[in-house]
């Protein structure tokens, strides 16, 4: 008979999360995840498969509790005329805080997207489905926000919010002060009032 587990995948998952979101699938060792998780080696890979497997397990709960409750509103029914605008000076304010992960690290999907993926490797297409998730949310904010617009300006105008929003999310890290400044202007290409640009703190 195996032994009974003792942990919560779900748990493990949340805490690798940081590790990776620190430190990135290749720069992230397995002790790194043993003092992370609190897991041994052994338990990792009977639970998991490999590291890699752990990582996926990673970006599910990434994708589930951190960017889709904050696209929600962009995917509700009936999307608000400031939604669109709310997620971005959301998003601005989490870019400006350094104590703050997405700040701090930037965004674990768009992070993996720069480093070396085998061709066929799944997540590839993790990153994509991203991708076109946010470019969909986007482009349902654009059409509250904008009833105005035809479809060709509303699909551009929604191209290039998206567009400012993968920048500054990779940008982030490096030059939080573009970061903040692609989101003004993205504010400012859906008509909102430019926001204030708050200097990166060292």
């Amino acid at each position: 008979m195996g032994r009974t587990r003792t942990f919560d995948e779900t748990d493990a998952a949340r805490s690798a999360l940081e590790a990776f979101w620190d430190h990135g699938l290749e720069g992230t060792a397995i002790p790194d995840l043993e003092n992370a998780t609190g897991l041994s080696r052994s338990s990792i890979y009977h639970s998991f498969g490999s590291k890699r497997g752990l990582f996926d397990a990673a970006v599910d709960t990434y994708l589930d509790q951190i960017v889709r409750p904050r696209l929600a509103p962009l995917q509700a029914e009936h999307v608000a005329s400031d939604a669109l605008a709310t997620y971005l000076r959301g998003l601005r304010a989490a870019m400006a805080d350094p104590a703050l992960p997405l700040a701090a690290h930037g965004c674990l999907l768009l992070n993996t997207a720069t480093s070396p993926v085998a061709p066929g490797d799944t997540l590839g297409e993790v990153v994509r489905d991203y991708r076109r998730e946010l470019a969909d949310a986007v482009s349902r904010g654009v059409a509250a926000a904008r009833p105005d617009l035809d479809d060709g300006p509303a699909t551009t105008l929604a191209t290039a919010c998206t567009a400012h929003v993968v920048a500054a999310m990779t940008l982030v890290r490096l030059d939080p002060e573009g970061a903040l400044a692609l989101l003004d202007n993205a504010l400012a290409l859906l008509g909102e009032e430019r926001a204030l640009v708050i200097p990166a703190t060292a």
